[in-house]
C-alpha cells in the first residue's frame, strides 16, 4: 500500500470494540488500505472510527456470524485478491458501500432485516466482494405450505431435518406444524406421522413437524441419531448459502450429508432479486466448496423448482 505496509495491535489481553476502533483510526498506520477481520459489528466499530466522512479505503475479511454489509470480500481467499489486486493497481475500483447490522426490533416481530449504519470506500473486483444483505417482509401467503409440503414429501415420515435460519426457513417450519423453531439459528427438526396439518399449514399431509434441538450448536450436531437432510435458504440480495449464519453446519457435517441431502429452498421473487448472481459458498473448506458447486435445484414450491447455480 502507499506508504509501505502496517499492522497495527489494540494491546495485550482480551481484545475489545474499543480497541479495534483504536487501531483502525491510528494516524500512524501509514496505511492506504485498511483490512479488519470480524463481523458486522467489527464493522461499525471501524466506521465509527474512521469518523463520518472516511476516506481510507477498507475491507473486511468475514469472520463474524453474519456479515449483512457490503463492505467484505465474499470468503478470505478473496480479500487476499482484492488487496493484492488493489497493492498492484491491478483492475480495482473504489466504491461507496454500506455497513448494517440486523434489526433487532424487527427481529422481534418476527423478521429477519438489516438497519443502515453509514457507508465505507471499499476496493471491487468483480464477484469478490458480497452485496448487503436486503430486508425481508416474509414469503408470499401460500408459498411455504407449498414448499414444507414439497420438503415433507422427498425427505419422508421420521426423518431429521437440520432448518438453517431465515424468514423463509422459518415460514415452512411453522407450515409443517413445528413449534418453537428459531427465526436466526439452525434446528434439528424430526417429521412424524401424526394427523394432517391445520388450516394454513402444508395441506393435506399426514406428518408434523417437531423441534428435537432449538438453535443447535456446532458440538450438538456431531452425534446425530441419523444423518439428516439439509435445508436451507439463501440470504436475501446477498444469495449466500453457506457460510453466513449458519457456521453450525461444519464441512464435516455436509460431506456427511452430501449434496443428495443438501435442500434449496427460495421464492421466486427472492431469486429474480438475485439478477442471475449464483447463491455462494463460503464453508472454510476450499475443497468442499469446490465438491458442493455447480447447478442445484432450488424448491420455489409445490412440484414447482429452478434450476440455479451455486459458486464458491
Amino acid at each position: 500500500p502507499p506508504g509501505g505496509p502496517a499492522a497495527v495491535a489494540p494491546g495485550p489481553g482480551r481484545s475489545r470494540p474499543a480497541g479495534g476502533g483504536r487501531a483502525a483510526a491510528d494516524p500512524t498506520a501509514g496505511a492506504g488500505l485498511l483490512l479488519f477481520c470480524g463481523g458486522d459489528g467489527t464493522a461499525r466499530d471501524v466506521l465509527d472510527a474512521l469518523g463520518p466522512e472516511p476516506r481510507l479505503p477498507v475491507l473486511g475479511i468475514p469472520a463474524g456470524v453474519k456479515m449483512h454489509s457490503a463492505v467484505f470480500a465474499v470468503h478470505p481467499r478473496a480479500a487476499a485478491e482484492v488487496a493484492a489486486a488493489w497493492a498492484a493497481g491491478r483492475g480495482v475500483r473504489l466504491e461507496t458501500a454500506e455497513v448494517v447490522d440486523r434489526d433487532e426490533a424487527a427481529l422481534r416481530a418476527g423478521r429477519v432485516s438489516a438497519r443502515l449504519y453509514g457507508r465505507l470506500t471499499v476496493p471491487v473486483l468483480p464477484a469478490r466482494v458480497q452485496q448487503r444483505k436486503t430486508g425481508s417482509s416474509g414469503p408470499d401467503p401460500g408459498t411455504p405450505a407449498g414448499i414444507a409440503t414439497e420438503v415433507a414429501e422427498r425427505v419422508g415420515p421420521g426423518g431429521l431435518l437440520l432448518l438453517g435460519p431465515g424468514s423463509t426457513t422459518y415460514a415452512v417450519a411453522t407450515a409443517l406444524g413445528a413449534r418453537g423453531a428459531s427465526l436466526t439459528g439452525v434446528d434439528l427438526l424430526r417429521l412424524g406421522p401424526g394427523s394432517a396439518l391445520g388450516p394454513g399449514r402444508a395441506d393435506g399431509l399426514a406428518t408434523a413437524a417437531r423441534v428435537l434441538i432449538r438453535d443447535a450448536r456446532a458440538d450438538q450436531l456431531r452425534t446425530l441419531p441419523a444423518t439428516p437432510h439439509i435445508v436451507l435458504s439463501p440470504i436475501g440480495g446477498q444469495g449466500f448459502l453457506l457460510g453466513r449464519g449458519n457456521q453450525q453446519l461444519t464441512p464435516e457435517l455436509l460431506r456427511a450429508a452430501g449434496r443428495e441431502r443438501l435442500l434449496v429452498l427460495a421464492t421466486e421473487a427472492k431469486l429474480a432479486a438475485l439478477a442471475g448472481q449464483p447463491l455462494l459458498l463460503d464453508t472454510g473448506d476450499p475443497d468442499l466448496d469446490d465438491a458442493l458447486s455447480g447447478h442445484v435445484r432450488v424448491i420455489t414450491g409445490r412440484r414447482s423448482g429452478a434450476v440455479y447455480r451455486l459458486s464458491c
